[in-house]
């Protein structure tokens, strides 16, 4: 056997230990922390604190859903916390005005997906980097908020079944907000992962230039993404609305840093082409079970900013290196 064949040979190998860790690692990871919190506090793994962890996780991992669409182009999405703010404080006004409950969460999803493609249109046909696009309209739509509800939490929004239920209530004893994540999910694995569509986004996200050639409309695409970020930001709102039956005008502040490490602690690369939602779920129930896991042990809150800041550091030189 030649040494270039011999070289060639060992480089698939090394490849496909990367590969491998890069799949396996944020679900090793996973487990370690779980074992590691359950030593710490064996309250941890109490049935009803495992319920209340999936439910804590539903939001941030809807949100984190859409954010992988975004991130596997190589765009960023940081409206996705006031979109979430917006959305919900339109459907609770409708709502409030005496729009019935189904309509107005339907609008409220419709919404998402305006304010995302506005984004998408921002970044296609405006040119503008994903960051900044999106830095600015997260300031326009708080804004927004805060002038719709004049800084208020709209209140009184009723007693319909649907309405509650969606954020409080339990099916077959699993709560309600986890079978809607579980259903985005299988929804979005399919599309990202058995389809057409998913393909193009991974084209576009590594290498842009050679996906146009090939005749992908990588506008449409971009626009698209958005949406979906915009949408599954507004079903998270409609779950936090529901469970707090009110909505505030401050919901959703930070929750874009939450969904970017959840992406990327899930595997995906911020430079777009390389990622798995599966990863992406799993991310988001890594940083869930820290949060958890830190609230039962009694850490101050001020302290738990400092900890998942420096996880999406990790997070980040992690990524850097592969």
């Amino acid at each position: 056997m030649s040494s270039d064949t011999k070289q060639l040979k060992l480089a698939e190998q090394k490849n496909s230990r990367k590969e491998l860790i890069g799949k396996l690692g944020p679900l090793l990871a996973l487990i370690v922390l779980v074992i590691f919190v359950t030593i710490l506090n064996p309250g941890f793994v109490a049935p009803n604190n495992l319920l209340n962890l999936l439910r804590q996780v539903s939001t941030n991992a809807l949100i984190a859903f859409g954010m992988t669409f975004v991130i596997l182009t190589g765009g960023i999405d940081l409206s996705v916390g006031s979109t979430l703010a917006l959305s919900s404080a339109l459907m609770a006004g409708g709502i409030v005005a005496g729009l019935d409950p189904l309509v107005a969460m339907v609008l409220a999803i419709i919404a998402g997906g305006l304010l995302g493609g506005f984004n998408g249109l921002l970044i296609t046909k405006g040119k503008m980097a994903p960051f900044i696009a999106t830095l600015a309209t997260m300031t326009i739509f708080r804004g927004a908020t805060l002038v719709f509800t004049n800084g208020n939490p709209i209140t009184g929004i009723g007693d319909s079944f649907i309405f509650k239920f969606i954020g409080r209530g339990y099916l077959f004893g699993i709560p309600f907000p986890v079978v809607v994540m579980l259903l985005c999910f299988a929804v979005l694995f399919v599309l990202l992962h058995k389809m057409t569509f998913g393909r193009k986004v991974f084209a576009i996200g590594g290498n842009e230039k050679a996906a146009f050639i090939a005749g992908i409309k990588s506008d449409r695409i971009k626009i698209a993404i958005y949406a979906i970020s915009g949408m599954m930001a507004s079903v998270a709102g409609i779950i936090i609305t529901s469970r707090l039956n009110s909505a505030q005008p401050t919901a959703g502040q930070s929750y874009e840093m939450d969904a970017i490490a959840s992406v990327v602690l899930g595997g995906t690369s911020l430079s777009g082409g390389r990622g798995r939602l599966v990863g992406t779920l799993i991310g988001a129930l890594i940083m869930g079970t820290l949060n958890n896991g830190l609230n039962l042990l009694g850490v101050s809150s001020f302290y738990q900013q400092i900890v998942k800041g420096i996880v999406i550091i990790i997070a980040v030189l992690l990524d850097r290196k592969k």
